[in-house]
Formats: structure tokens, C-alpha cells, sequence
């Protein structure tokens, strides 16, 4: 459900108008009016059982093919498959696309579609004034109104008065143009997803072709199914063509300032992710071992990866998350790039192990796809609440590298960044994404391989250390003097036989050892590994000499950013910086937040940065914390940041 685009500079420019309103161009070949925007923010709702992600997909595929900036958000109920028309059962696809660089899936929705009475009462109070909303009329009936605690329509009855209502009986539609398949009622009702994603099409001037081209790909066993969805496609273009009641369409030119010259195409946060520890492994010339259990939002990532054997990739579905990454951590001893991904629950599960990865200093990636919690909490919901488990989730001194990407593209580098650290230190590392990123996508820009990073390593081939007897022969925690990384040597190298083992190991031969000398060395030794690697400096971003940072970390970025621009546009001074590691942090971070008077903090927690910073660094962060399952909007973190500068 992606597309490969050229360039957005290679294209056609565009002038850009306001969002409501826009610049009026002349009228299409249809005689309709046709306005011309700089930014949309779209919204699809409906049952979890009407395609509504699909839809979303789609039109944001069209959209990046058509060259376009663009971000997304999915949302969609836990449940499988929840009570039709109710409002635990709703799902929506949120899709921002415009005509110059964006950083968020948009605050408000400036269109709702709404395929029945549940997904308008769950979305209406974000939709603004003035604001379209399509509604599939047929699904406006007096039980499913009822379900949701509609008395009376709201099509009907003034509630909707201040927005531009489109009522559209979809089903109908549908239905009547896919009379002659021969399909029953209820078959060719699936197709009104479909009907709808045509009228979108026709009314922002997508192009059309790749997703007939997706359809025929993926019914291509059931070729009549594939062309029913197909002219109910066609058949929405058409309706928002000769209809009365679309009068205006609109376009979106292609974000041609937006992106640096290169080839692009969407992507979201877990394919990027995947793509990315692929390249690690190849970059490594290391075979990629995944040893995975399956969890939301994770999943993605086992999925993905099983397609590409080709790349010299294992993937073992294992029972639970104890056998995933004792498997992965097993395939790190053999000498393979070893990485188990999960979410918190599975963290939990998980932490003996990572703690026996400290023990035998064995490179290896635990991906954190973080969600709601506690416990099971809220699987498909988005949260930041996994870092002190992180940090300090496992019993003794036993310290991990965390590394969190920032965008949905920027999971790719992240990944990179993740395995350079595992591979060169010898250490397990945490890589912290969360459900925002890992469904949203937005565009990348494909690397040449020739930019990535060599991240090959020497395996250990011959004996290391001479004995007073003159003996040669091999210890496996003699340690480079730089990093002080072991050598990795893999089993069955003659004469590089050593043992392993969760015990504390003496420092150099790896004996199991009691002394208590011996352990405060190898204690404290094992974190000044990960107090001594390699991490880029802050980058602050402070044009004027603000008094005040805000400081975040992971998905908060966008949100953030945008929030910043409105900001400086109000004529106000803030200064921002955000963290790709945080453990160890960055070098010049306590120099960072010494120059400022006041430091924000905007996370999806109760604060866990602010904690850490307040510890480390006595510093007094102020902390604002959202834990809805959603991410933070700009105007809101707006707001704050304004209120934080007049305080």
C-alpha cells in the first residue's frame, strides 16, 4: 500500500492558498469550480468491518505518488471485530497532505467521511466549524442511530448546521453499480469503502491508476471481486463529477520546496524499521536472526521481515516472549545480528533475558513498539511510558542503550544507529518506537547504499593473551581499550572455546567468579561501556536567544516542531531540542539546559524524561504529560509553550 515517486522537485510546481477558501483556479472540464489549498487534513470513520484503514491507505498512496507532503494517523479499536455500529467498534484513518513540509496527521479534520452514525458521534467534537462532512445517508436509520444514543437524526434535526453536511446513501450507490455482477446485497455492500475513496479521489484530483492496479494484485485469484471494486471506485469519481451537491473540487499541488532531490515513497514507522534493520544486517555482513512472539503493535515487524529471506533473514515465531529472545540471544552468541521485538508487556516478560545479555555482553536489539499500559492496557493505543522500564527494568546494575527514532521515516536511521551501537560495544540495545509512529507513515527518501554506514565487525580468530608460563591462549572479556567491548567469537572457532553463563564472570577469563572485588570491577566496568559510547551532541534549534527549550523525545517530535512554528509565528522566542539517546544522553545536554530558564517537557507519560533530567542533570523541567492513547496537537503544546514563555 505504498507507492515509488520521483522527486517532488522533479514535478510540477504549485502556488499554495488557505485551507478553507483557497485560491480559485478555472473551472474543470465539468464546469465545476476548482479551489486550490495548501494544506487538507481527511478523516475517514466507519466500522472496523468497512475497510476504513484500507480507504486511508489508498488515498495516502495516491497522495505520495502525486508528490505531495503527508502524515498519518490510524486509530482502530483493539477488538477484532467489535459490535457493529457501536462506538467502541469504530475505526478512522486521519491523512494531513499538503503543498509544503509537514510534521504532524493535523489537529482537526477539515473532512469527515462517515460511513454510519457511530463514527460521526465518535469523531464530531474534532471536527471545526465550517468544516465538510460526507455521510452514508443509508446507515442513518432509527436502530443504529439508536445504538449510539441518537434520538433524532442528526442529518436532520439542525445539530450539524454549522458544518457543510454532504449526505451520500453510499450503500445505494454501491450497490447500484454493481448490478450486474451478480453479487448479493450484502457482498456488494463491501464495496462502499471503495465508492468512497472515489469520490476522494475525484474531489482532491488524485490519481487513480495504482490503486485499480492494487485492487486486480490483490483479489487477482477472484478477478470478478477485483472488478466490482474497481467500478465502485469508478463509480465514486463519477457521482462527485456529475453531482449538484459537490460543486467545488479541489487541488493540493505537490510539495515541490518540501524534499531534497532523490527518489521517495511512503512509509511507515514499523516497514521503515524493518527495512532498516535489513540494511544493518547487510551493512554488518551478518546473517539477521529475528526471535519474536506475537504483540500489537509489533507484529508488523515479524511479518515483514519473514518476506525477506533473500537478505539472509531468519524469523522464528516462538510460543512466548521468554523463548523469542532466549532464541535471539542464542543466534547472538553464534555470531548473527540477533533482535526480538515486542511491547511493554512483553518487555516485562523479556528482562531476565536482557539481563543475561548485560551478563555475556552479546549484541542484541529488544525493539519496544510502546502502547497503553499497564498490564495489557490499551493494545492498539499509542504511548511513551516504556523508558524507565527500559532504563531500569531488570534486577541488578545491568545498563542498556536506548535509542528512539523521531518520525516514522526516521525509523529507518534509527535502526542503523541501534545495531552500530549493539555491534560495536557488544551490548544489548533498547530501540523505543511507539504505536504512532509504527502505523503512521509519511514520505522517505530512499538511501543510496553507498551513504549507509559499514558496520561490519571482526569476529575473533586466534588466541588473545599470553599466561606467565608463556601459554597463548583466548579470554573472552579482554576488552578494546576504546570501547571496552569483549571479543565476539563464535562457537566452534578451535581454540576460542569459552564459556557463558548468567553468573558473574572474572574480569578477562570469564571463570565464574564470587570475589567481591571482581564484581564492583566488572559492575562498574560494564557501565562505563555504556557511559563511554559514541553519541552525536545536542542539536538546539534557537534563532533568536530564547529563554526557553522545549525538550522531547521519540514521536513527540512533530508534534512538537509544529507547535514551535506557531510559536515563533505569534512573534514569541523558544528554543528546541530533542533526543535520540537517552541512555547514554548526549555529552553537551547538562551545558544544553543550563543556558535556559525554563525547560518544557511534553511527554506521553507522567513524566518520565523530566524525571531522569531532574535526577541527572538538577535541573528544574517543567513536565507536561498527555496518557489519552493519542498523540499531542500542535495548537495544544502550543498553547502550553506560550503560557510557559509569559509565565
Amino acid at each position: 500500500m505504498t507507492s515509488q515517486v520521483s522527486s517532488p522537485a522533479e514535478q510540477a510546481d504549485g502556488a499554495g492558498g488557505a485551507v478553507v477558501g483557497g485560491q480559485r483556479t478555472p473551472g474543470s472540464p465539468d464546469g465545476k469550480e476548482v479551489r486550490r489549498l495548501d494544506r487538507v487534513i481527511i478523516r475517514f470513520a466507519g466500522d472496523s468491518g468497512d475497510g476504513m484503514q484500507l480507504t486511508g491507505d489508498r488515498f495516502t498512496s495516491e497522495t505520495a505518488s502525486f508528490g505531495n507532503d503527508l502524515s498519518t494517523l490510524p486509530n482502530f479499536p483493539a477488538e477484532i471485530r467489535a459490535p457493529a455500529g457501536t462506538l467502541p467498534g469504530v475505526s478512522s484513518f486521519q491523512l494531513h497532505f499538503a503543498d509544503h513540509d509537514i510534521l504532524t496527521p493535523g489537529d482537526a479534520p477539515n473532512v469527515l467521511v462517515a460511513m454510519n452514525p457511530a463514527a460521526l458521534k465518535a469523531n464530531i467534537d474534532d471536527v471545526p466549524r465550517g468544516a465538510e462532512i460526507i455521510v452514508n445517508t443509508d446507515e442513518f436509520t432509527k436502530r443504529p442511530m439508536a445504538k449510539v444514543g441518537y434520538e433524532t437524526s442528526p442529518l436532520e434535526d439542525g445539530s450539524l448546521a454549522a458544518y457543510n453536511l454532504h449526505p451520500v446513501p453510499l450503500t445505494t450507490l454501491t450497490v447500484e453499480a454493481l448490478k450486474d455482477f451478480g453479487l448479493s446485497r450484502k457482498e456488494a455492500e463491501r464495496s462502499k469503502n471503495m465508492f468512497a475513496l472515489g469520490l476522494l479521489s475525484w474531489m482532491y484530483h488524485r490519481p487513480t491508476e495504482a490503486t485499480e492496479s492494487f485492487l486486480r494484485q490483490k483479489f487477482a485469484k477472484k478477478p470478478e471481486i477485483a472488478e466490482a471494486n474497481i467500478v465502485a471506485f469508478r463509480a465514486g469519481w463519477n457521482f462527485g463529477e456529475t453531482t449538484e451537491d459537490f460543486a467545488v473540487s479541489y487541488e493540493v499541488a505537490p510539495a515541490t520546496q518540501a524534499f531534497p532531490t532523490g527518489t521517495y515513497r511512503n512509509i511507515s514507522g514499523n516497514l521503515a524499521l524493518s527495512y532498516g534493520l535489513i540494511a544493518a544486517s547487510q551493512q554488518a555482513d551478518l546473517p539477521l536472526y529475528l526471535g519474536s512472539y506475537p504483540i500489537t503493535p509489533a507484529s508488523d515487524i515479524l511479518h515483514e521481515l519473514s518476506k525477506h529471506k533473500n537478505f539472509g533473514v531468519r524469523t522464528f515465531q516462538a510460543e512466548d516472549e521468554i523463548a523469542g529472545i532466549g532464541a535471539a540471544l542464542g543466534a547472538a552468541f553464534g555470531g548473527a545480528l540477533g533482535v526480538t521485538t515486542t511491547s511493554g508487556p512483553g518487555v516485562a516478560l523479556k528482562s531476565e533475558t536482557i539481563g543475561l545479555a548485560v551478563s555475556l555482553e552479546l549484541p542484541l536489539l529488544i525493539v519496544d513498539i510502546q502502547r497503553g499500559g499497564p498490564s495489557t492496557g490499551l493494545p492498539t493505543k499509542t504511548e511513551q511510558a516504556d523508558l524507565l522500564q527500559a532504563m531500569y527494568g531488570r534486577n541488578g546494575e545491568a545498563p542498556v542503550p536506548i535509542v528512539a527514532p523521531r518520525t516514522p521515516a526516521d525509523c529507518f536511521d534509527a535502526a542503523l544507529d541501534a545495531a552500530r551501537i549493539a555491534l560495536t560495544y557488544r551490548t544489548p540495545v533498547f530501540l523505543l518506537s511507539d504505536g504512532y509512529l509504527a502505523n503512521g507513515s509519511e514520505p522517505w527518501r530512499i538511501p543510496e547504499v553507498a551513504d549507509l554506514p559499514d558496520l561490519k565487525v571482526k569476529f575473533a580468530a586466534a588466541t588473545n593473551h599470553t599466561l606467565a608460563d608463556g601459554t597463548e591462549v583466548f579470554w573472552p572479556y579482554k576488552r578494546d581499550p576504546e570501547t571496552l567491548a569483549r571479543p565476539w567469537a563464535v562457537p566452534g572457532t578451535p581454540g576460542l572455546e569459552h564459556r557463558i553463563g548468567g553468573i558473574e564472570k572474572q574480569d578477562g577469563t570469564g571463570n565464574i567468579s564470587y570475589d567481591p572485588a571482581n564484581h564492583d570491577f566488572m559492575v562498574r566496568t560494564r557501565q562505563a561501556k555504556i557511559d563511554g559510547i559514541e553519541v552525536p551532541e545536542l542539536d538546539v534549534d534557537d534563532p533568536d536567544g530564547a529563554t526557553t527549550l522545549v525538550l522531547g523525545w521519540g514521536s513527540t517530535y512533530g508534534p512538537i516542531t509544529a507547535a514551535v512554528r506557531r510559536v515563533r509565528g505569534a512573534g514569541l522566542r523558544v528554543a528546541q531540542a530533542h533526543l535520540r539517546h537517552l541512555n547514554p544522553f548526549p555529552r553537551n545536554l547538562g551545558e544544553v539546559l543550563e543556558r535556559y530558564e525554563k525547560v518544557v517537557v511534553p511527554e506521553m507519560n507522567l513524566g518520565q524524561l523530566a524525571t531522569l533530567i531532574r535526577a541527572k542533570y538538577l535541573v528544574d523541567a517543567q513536565s507536561y504529560n498527555q496518557v489519552n492513547g493519542m498523540p499531542f496537537k500542535a495548537e495544544q503544546l502550543a498553547k502550553v509553550l506560550k503560557e510557559a514563555i509569559d509565565d
